[in-house]
């Protein structure tokens, strides 16, 4: 009796595997492709077009040297770890008040959520106007009788990405809050059971047993906000357009104007690069995090 071919690898699943392809060629193409084109050019002395008139790291070695892109950084540093902390924190507390099966929790939750449907350059003009000392809180304040009080961070350069601070915390923490809300509700209700048999206090609780079983929504939540911040443009743009000067710049306003307003596509794809590369130091030890755990886990 003949034995029966196994059938070939390669054609296994084989609609599935031709209707990827446009996916395939996509990343291809356009991720992969213009993401080599960009880092090549950085090297070139391009100016209002593209050309292959190689420099070396001469311009890496401009955009370093540029005290704009260096305050781009700083800001960038302050905003993007103190948006880490507090967007986390203030999101999973919100998430465990929630949690406790409160009264009109779908009306509470869809209030906090709801400044994340806002574009951010909707969120930026709104709060340009709250924090606008003219007829925003301070003027709210002053107006009750508290003559001394001064609360204007869009105007002081000291203080102006606090500003931007409070914006992009009010539009992303509702998000957080969910995903975090998502994790909670996954937790095996026999263990707030055997908590509260042991006398153990529910802040122990979370902090030793909860919040150690959410890794992953943890993990999850910090890669979904740290993208945010590597790219944040268009709230800074709305609020205070970079200023006052230049005291609340970021990378990606400094490589848009240096590509669109400087004509200079060299430095604009040297800053680019380098915002790329800021975007793998996150992602690489996410994967780690993430796939070579579930490995040693196997």
């Amino acid at each position: 009796m003949a034995t029966a071919k196994r059938p070939n690898h390669l054609f296994k699943n084989l609609n599935a595997k031709v209707a990827a392809l446009p996916m395939i060629a996509t990343a291809l193409v356009v991720f992969i492709g213009c993401t080599i084109w960009t880092i090549v050019h950085s090297f070139t002395k391009s100016k209002l077009l593209p050309k292959l008139n190689f420099v070396g790291f001469d311009q890496y070695e401009r955009l370093w040297g540029t005290r704009r892109w260096l305050i781009s950084i700083e800001n960038l540093a302050f905003y993007g770890i103190s948006s880490l902390v507090f967007s986390l924190v203030i999101g999973f507390l919100l998430a465990a008040l929630l949690d406790q099966k409160i009264r009109f929790e779908n009306t509470f939750r869809t209030i906090i959520l709801y400044p994340f449907a806002l574009s951010f350059i909707v969120t930026g003009l709104v709060w340009q106007w709250v924090l606008n000392p003219d007829f925003g809180i301070q003027h709210i304040v002053r107006n009750l009788g508290f003559e001394n009080f001064v609360f204007d961070p869009l105007y002081n350069a000291d203080i102006v990405i606090f500003g931007v601070l409070i914006a992009g915390l009010w539009q992303g923490t509702g998000f957080i809050m969910v995903i975090m809300l998502a994790g909670l509700r996954g937790i095996d209700q026999e263990i707030w059971k055997a908590a509260r048999i042991d006398g153990i206090p529910k802040w122990k609780t979370y902090i030793f047993v909860v919040i150690p079983m959410m890794r992953p929504v943890f993990i999850t939540a910090l890669v979904l906000i740290a993208a945010g911040i590597v790219k944040v443009y268009d709230l800074v743009v709305a609020q205070t357009n970079g200023g006052p000067g230049i005291a609340s710049e970021v990378p990606a306003k400094y490589v848009y104007d240096a590509m669109f307003k400087n004509q200079n596509l060299g430095q604009g794809f040297a800053a680019s690069t380098m915002m790329l590369v800021s975007v793998l130091i996150i992602l690489i030890p996410w994967a780690y995090l993430e796939f070579g755990g579930r490995k040693r886990e196997q």
